[in-house]
């Protein structure tokens, strides 16, 4: 993308300063972000003319002075435990995607946003994007509700939008996220601090890891996708999470064991595995970093 003029919702956060350290070279960038898991911090290195940063809500999008090509909506409270701690961020998302839509139709603006591949709790693997989700948590209702909303402006007003359902997404810029993190980041910073990572259950539990420099040029790519449609973004490939500390242990050096505790969270997604065809197919995206790959990456970061 180049020479365009784009608004980063959550671009403080962890995967919008992914996306905001790609794209503020060569467009102009305005990030909105009310800083509930994300910090200003995270922007400093990118300072520059082309980036502006309002620490504001999602919801007050239709009062700022900036006409954009693109709206990437990843502003959302972004953990299921938020949710189970207060429900009432289900009615704040819906809200927020509302105001983004409006935004878009009044704009002419196309827009990405972040759903979730906990869309597919339940489901047997490998997730398609065509499935039809059960009912299991605040979380996810917030984010199937956004993607229907955004087929309805797409039906009735013709606004281009793509559903990212992110799958198990780490990599830089993580850390003010803390207890959010991904588990991949999470059982790093640990184990790198010579702590056992604590695992739910036996830790048989799949995850399909992809890294954030990988989502963002999935992201860039459904920019220029016309339409509504929905995607998965993931890397094709899962891992239990006793083989991801197998894998930090022969990163690290070292032979910690993790601490297994009883399962505390009802209708816990035991196992995510995207089909990657749809984006491939038409998006022309498929990961191209591994696990291996991108533990390598996170260690070297977050010396």
């Amino acid at each position: 993308m180049k020479d365009k003029r784009v608004i980063v919702t959550g671009g403080a956060g962890f995967i919008g300063t992914n996306l905001v350290a790609r794209l503020v070279s060569e467009n102009e960038v305005l990030v909105i972000d009310n800083l509930h898991t994300g910090t200003n911090d995270n922007l400093k290195e990118f300072e520059s003319d082309n980036l502006k940063v309002l620490n504001s809500d999602v919801k007050d999008i239709n009062k700022v002075d900036f006409e954009a090509d693109v709206v990437f909506h990843l502003g959302f409270y972004s953990a299921s435990p938020m949710y189970r701690q207060n429900p009432q961020l289900v009615s704040e998302v819906i809200s927020g995607m509302t105001s983004v839509l409006e935004y878009a139709k009044e704009r002419g603006s196309s827009v990405v946003f972040s759903s979730t591949s906990s869309i597919y709790n339940g489901v047997e693997p490998p997730h398609r994007e065509d499935i039809i989700p059960g009912v299991t948590d605040f979380y996810t209702e917030g984010r199937i509700e956004s993607e229907r909303l955004s087929e309805l402006y797409n039906r009735l007003f013709g606004v281009n939008v793509s559903a990212m359902r992110f799958f198990s997404v780490y990599g830089y810029h993580e850390k003010a996220k803390g207890g959010f993190a991904n588990l991949a980041s999470q059982f790093l910073w640990d184990m790198k601090g010579g702590k056992s990572p604590v695992i739910y259950g036996d830790g048989e539990q799949r995850r399909d890891f992809i890294f954030s420099t990988d989502v963002v040029d999935c992201l860039l790519k459904a920019s220029e996708h016309k339409g509504f449609d929905v995607f998965n973004v993931g890397s094709g490939k899962n891992y239990s999470l006793n083989q991801l500390v197998d894998k930090l242990n022969k990163l690290l050096g070292t032979s910690i064991k993790p601490e297994y505790i009883e399962m505390p969270v009802k209708n816990y997604v035991m196992e995510t595995l995207a089909d990657t065809s749809k984006a491939e197919k038409l998006l022309g995206f498929k990961a191209q970093i591994d696990l291996d790959k991108g533990l390598k990456l996170i260690n070297e970061y977050y010396r």
